[in-house]
């Protein structure tokens, strides 16, 4: 399993706003991907700083949302996000939610 981490700043008084782009143009959009498992968004308190986790079950399938559909979603977030969001990506080590199957050392 591989997960993409997404850190954005949000613009004033955008959290409502921010939600409502997630449920309805940015989750309907990542279902439509191959690999994708599950989208992870979180608010600080003050709602101006937002994480997104996806998973996604190959790290291609990621790279691939990434080249053709993340752009899409970058232009959704342009009228609720200040600045460029950061993206890192990460194999998932361990998880409570999703089968993982452990890789053995070579």
């Amino acid at each position: 399993m591989f997960a993409r981490n997404l850190h954005l700043h949000l613009k004033p008084n955008s959290v409502a706003e921010f939600t409502q782009t997630i449920e309805k143009e940015v989750i309907p959009l990542l279902r439509k991907q191959k690999g994708f498992q599950d989208e992870i968004t979180f608010v600080t308190p003050n709602g101006t700083e937002v994480v997104g986790i996806s998973l996604w079950d190959e790290k291609e399938n990621a790279e691939a949302y990434n080249r053709r559909a993340y752009p899409a979603v970058l232009k959704a977030l342009e009228k609720v996000a200040e600045g460029t969001p950061q993206v890192q990506t990460y194999e998932v080590s361990n998880s409570t939610f999703h089968k993982i199957a452990a890789k053995v050392a070579a």
